[in-house]
């Protein structure tokens, strides 16, 4: 079998054709058709074997930033991109980092983004997408994938829970470590006012399964702090709908009506105006040309209908 391949490649040197590029046209040929599962396992396996080969796949995987780059949210309000950094260097080598401000005010905006050297420093991330920063549990994913990347699975509505009623000094940290008895979490923080930082005496949780979050809620002992705290669904909460109160009996008002004319049912709501004469011929059938009042107006058309015309 050996002696064929050889007889083979030595016809394609003795017909003018170079071997690698006989060889590398009949590698296209024999990987075409094959499904991108088996492409895969074949590079990652040649890969492993040689250094060279691992190189070559590394920097074409990394060449576009959109393999590197992470969305990173729910960021605390002091954190800059200093800290975000040194949050993520434990992953890779980093090739950009910030925290995004808003144009006016100068702060923080509450997410960021990071941008790996390399792909699989990214990918490392990813495996631990939330990590605690500044007090609060980030979370971060692909930038490519946007929001759309977050948490949105079906059963989101069932995992995420809000929690009210929180004592003042009650930090980020104590509200997860308080929570993470019931379960996994994947995202959780108080709410801080974005100008003082100080807490809004709520929160949220998110765990990664629909089971915790049931845990948290029928916990008959809800105390944190000293203080008994509310645990429900967030979109219970969220979509707590305003009651619309229709009116019981219908006011009567009075409508503005012409000077000179009484309201009905209040005589005496508004003073009698009396008017001067209006000389109005008898031959003329059109408006008056001239500008007049409301109540001149109404006038002239009560005398055109009734006297006006013989």
């Amino acid at each position: 079998m050996e002696d064929v391949k050889k007889r083979k490649v030595g016809e394609a040197v003795g017909n003018g054709e170079t071997s690698s590029s006989s060889s590398e046209e009949e590698m296209r040929l024999l990987l075409d058709p094959l499904p991108k599962p088996q492409l895969v396992h074949l590079l990652s396996k040649l890969g492993s074997q040689y250094p060279s080969i691992a190189e070559e796949i590394r920097s074409i995987a990394s060449a576009d930033p959109v393999h590197r780059k992470l969305f990173v949210r729910g960021l605390a309000w002091n954190t800059t991109s200093e800290t975000l950094c040194a949050a993520f260097q434990v992953h890779g080598e980093i090739e950009e980092g910030a925290v995004i401000s808003d144009k006016t005010t100068g702060k923080s905006r509450g997410y960021g983004f990071i941008t790996f050297k390399h792909m699989e420093s990214a990918h490392n991330a990813l495996k631990a997408p939330s990590k605690m920063i500044d007090g609060r549990l980030a979370v971060c994913n692909l930038a490519c994938e946007g929001l759309s990347g977050a948490s949105t699975t079906p059963d989101l509505a069932q995992r995420k829970l809000y929690i009210g009623g929180l004592s003042p000094n009650i930090t980020s940290e104590e509200l997860l470590k308080y929570f993470e008895k019931h379960g996994d979490i994947e995202e959780g923080s108080v709410a801080y006012d974005k100008d003082t930082n100080v807490s809004r005496g709520f929160g949220f949780v998110t765990y990664k399964t629909v089971e915790a979050a049931k845990k948290a809620i029928d916990d008959p002992n809800k105390i944190l702090g000293g203080r008994n705290i509310i645990v429900k669904l967030a979109d219970s909460h969220k979509g707590k709908s305003l009651q619309t109160q229709l009116p019981t009996a219908v006011v009567p008002m009075a409508l503005p009506m012409a000077a000179g004319y009484p309201q009905p049912g209040n005589a005496h709501a508004q003073p009698q105006i009396s008017y001067a004469p209006v000389t109005l011929k008898k031959e003329s059938l059109g408006l008056p040309s001239t500008p007049m009042g409301i109540g001149c107006h109404l006038v002239w058309c009560v005398w055109k209908l009734f006297g006006g015309i013989r």
